[in-house]
């Protein structure tokens, strides 16, 4: 058995005689892999579905269909990371919540903070763990209850922070960082719109092909009527965000959200805020075999990147170079490409910037259309992006997406399905 530890420890050391893409998609006993991916409904904040679930809530419901769908014993799992983003207390949540879904007391857990993309954070924490040896199975989470607030500073940054021009950007909301992002490199107003208008047939012809059936887990939960008070228990199953019958005529006669920044984002082009969570389980490939676990996906790896604050939005055009170089892959050789439309005005920069296939980029639809709870949204585009990969048999899945105060993030994957 040692030898066998070793050989397949010397394996990934070697340098392969394949590069690209042939590389990436060789199978090897201590790869990371995922072997369950799913999500909730997202809802509409303050009046959807989960307008009446906390954090802790949604976290727990999440992690019950987590036991539920692996039929895994819950007791193999030896860590498990949320990825949030608007309330401190997160970790008391996932900590709770576990022991609330049938986990034991042996399961660790820790939440993550890096704004947007704190799920695939999460996914990127647990499988360094896995990389490791320091834990065999763990689950990464991501969710946000956007209904109780966002996560605007409160404050002022000290003095010194605010005398640097950099660090005083830091304090610009993101509706003006989008209209910087518009301004900055002419992302006109009308193509935001059309962009968004696709966005939403997109995610129209999804639901109504039926697409996210085996991506969304539907869950069962109590919602009170804001007038009489009353409440009554709810079975969630259905994406809330998307609005059928949108078209590029009705976006463009919205007024503008974020002025006196700007006048080209609009609430009908930029993310709906939404509540929502999505989780994916992750092990060796050799555990999953001896666990008669499925194997998804293989995790590649992922990549982070920095760059101006006040156009934080343009950071996938920096994450994604820098994971794919690292991996000898092209663009060209990613099949679904799940870029988070946090605004229009990032995604067509994006888009166009990286000289993507408009096919390729959210096939069902994006944050436009589905909604952006803020710490779900980088495990959920995984979620969608490989369902989408199992339905069209499609193998390389890119995930990438913008983090405020100006970073990106992107994610590498393999779909095995």
């Amino acid at each position: 058995m040692a030898s066998e530890r070793l050989n397949s420890i010397l394996s990934h050391i070697k340098p392969s005689s394949k590069s690209g893409v042939e590389a990436i998609q060789q199978k090897h006993p201590d790869d990371v892999v995922i072997t369950l991916a799913i999500r909730t409904p997202l809802t509409k904040a303050k009046k959807g579905g989960f307008k009446d679930t906390p954090l802790d809530g949604i976290v727990l419901k999440m992690l019950q269909k987590v036991v539920e769908k692996s039929n895994l014993d819950p007791s193999l799992v030896e860590d498990i990371c949320l990825g949030s983003v608007s309330d401190a207390k997160a970790a008391y949540y996932c900590r709770a919540a576990l022991l609330g879904a049938g986990f034991p007391v042996t399961t660790a857990s820790s939440s993550v903070n890096r704004f947007c993309s704190s799920g695939l954070k999460a996914i990127q924490d647990i499988a360094a763990q896995i990389q490791t040896g320091a834990i065999e199975v763990g689950v990464a989470i991501g969710a946000e209850h956007m209904t109780a607030g966002g996560d605007r500073l409160t404050r002022p940054f000290y003095d010194e922070i605010l005398e640097n021009p950099d660090g005083n950007d830091c304090m610009q909301s993101m509706g003006q960082t989008s209209e910087n992002v518009g301004r900055d490199f002419d992302v006109s107003r009308e193509r935001q719109d059309r962009f968004a208008a696709e966005s939403f047939r997109r995610a129209e012809a999804a639901q109504k092909a039926g697409l996210f059936g085996d991506e969304i887990v539907p869950v069962s939960t109590r919602v009170k009527d804001p007038a009489s008070g009353e409440e009554r228990v709810v079975t969630l199953s259905e994406d809330e965000g998307p609005r059928w019958g949108t078209t590029y005529e009705a976006l463009a006669k919205l007024r503008p959200a974020f002025q006196p920044f700007g006048d080209r984002s609009t609430a009908g082009n930029s993310s709906q805020v939404t509540d929502g969570a999505a989780a994916v389980l992750l092990m060796r490939r050799e555990r999953a075999a001896q666990l008669g676990q499925p194997v998804l996906a293989k995790f590649v790896g992922a990549a982070v990147a920095g760059l101006a604050p006040r156009i934080m939005g343009i950071g996938p055009t920096i994450a994604i170079p820098k994971l794919l170089r690292r991996y000898g892959v092209a663009l060209d050789d990613c099949d679904v490409v799940e870029i988070n439309e946090a605004f229009a005005s990032m995604a067509v920069y994006c888009l166009e910037t990286l000289g993507l296939d408009h096919r390729k980029m959210n096939p069902r639809g994006g944050a436009i259309a589905l909604g952006h709870p803020l710490g779900a949204t980088g495990v959920r585009q995984v979620v969608t992006g490989l369902s989408e990969c199992r339905r069209t048999g499609k193998k390389v899945l890119l995930t990438s997406m913008c983090v405020g105060t100006g970073m990106g993030m992107a994610g590498l994957f393999v779909n095995e399905q």
